[in-house]
């Protein structure tokens, strides 16, 4: 028997007699949207804060990755006078600078000798894995296709590079690819396209969270950590988040598979010069590989 607490009414009680409840777990009244692109390079940089938020704050929010479409084609006009690009070979610089900054590498020649010429062929990728299996493989791809052409200087607007990205995370790159290219994968990319719009997004990135009453906080361009953490007190209206605890090393790499010294450092705020040390600690010399590229290390799984 139960008194039901609205009604007033005591009867049987409708619920079942015991059960489990995780008082630790805030009510996910938030939805963050993503809003981004392949060939973002200021995504590219934003990739260690943004993964240190998703890990440490992802119970307050349901995130949503979306497809802004960055570069439909290269025409005569001028793509970013902003940053002073006209075409494919402006590029190079401009990503290069990025990744000097941020300290996520960035190649960038292939601007000059192989450029890419649309990112819409690997956005349409993205949304179709999205459709057929789940936002966190899609994201993987995402992660995937970006070392692919930031850091290994592979062009992602070619379809064999493609199929060999989704290939390496257990996916038929062919069927996915082709699947891609039919009418449904335009037709995924734009309905993204319409989402950017009716979120106000201009650029890349744009994270935008917003609450059950659809008021929301907008954060565009790379931000310090605090940022994301502020914006997310502002649009649940608390002042004290409960942080999960960071993933152990050894979990994080067996994800992610690479990571770069940068994304440790800001992940488990460690000092650039200690980074080798804190691995030494925390992995098995056995379990991972140390290399460079462009000056940076980054470390990946031996298995």
């Amino acid at each position: 028997m139960i008194c039901d607490l609205e009604t007033g009414i005591c009867g049987v009680a409708g619920e079942e007699e015991m059960g489990l409840i995780d008082f630790n777990q805030p009510e996910k009244k938030v939805n963050l949207y993503y809003v981004t692109d392949p060939i973002c390079s200021h995504c590219w940089a934003i990739e260690p804060t943004l993964r240190r938020f998703v890990e440490q704050y992802g119970h307050y929010f349901d995130f949503h990755t979306v497809m802004g479409g960055l570069l439909e084609k290269w025409h005569d006009g001028p793509i970013d006078p902003a940053n002073g690009i006209y075409k494919p070979a402006d590029v190079a610089g401009h990503w290069r600078e990025v990744g000097e900054h941020s300290r996520m590498p960035i190649d960038g020649s292939l601007m000059i000798d192989n450029p890419v010429q649309s990112s819409f062929p690997a956005s349409r990728v993205f949304k179709v894995i999205q459709k057929n299996h789940d936002d966190v493989t899609a994201f993987n791809y995402l992660r995937r296709a970006r070392e692919v052409l930031f850091a290994f200087n592979q062009n992602i607007s070619d379809p064999s590079v493609l199929i060999d990205i989704v290939n390496k995370i257990g996916l038929d790159g062919e069927a996915i690819v082709n699947e891609a290219e039919q009418p449904i994968g335009q037709q995924l990319l734009n309905e993204d396209f319409v989402l950017t719009r009716n979120l106000g997004a201009r650029g890349f990135p744009t994270i935008i969270m917003m609450n059950e009453e659809n008021k929301g906080v907008k954060i565009v361009g790379g931000r310090p950590f605090e940022y994301y953490v502020d914006g997310l007190k502002q649009v649940l209206n608390i002042e004290e988040l409960q942080p999960k605890q960071q993933p152990s090393l050894s979990s994080l790499l067996e994800k992610e598979k690479l990571l770069f010294s940068k994304e440790i450092e800001v992940m488990y705020d460690v000092e650039q010069s200690d980074v080798h040390a804190f691995i030494e600690k925390e992995l098995s010399p056995e379990n991972y590989q140390a290399k460079e590229i462009l000056g940076e290390y980054y470390f990946t799984t031996t298995k």
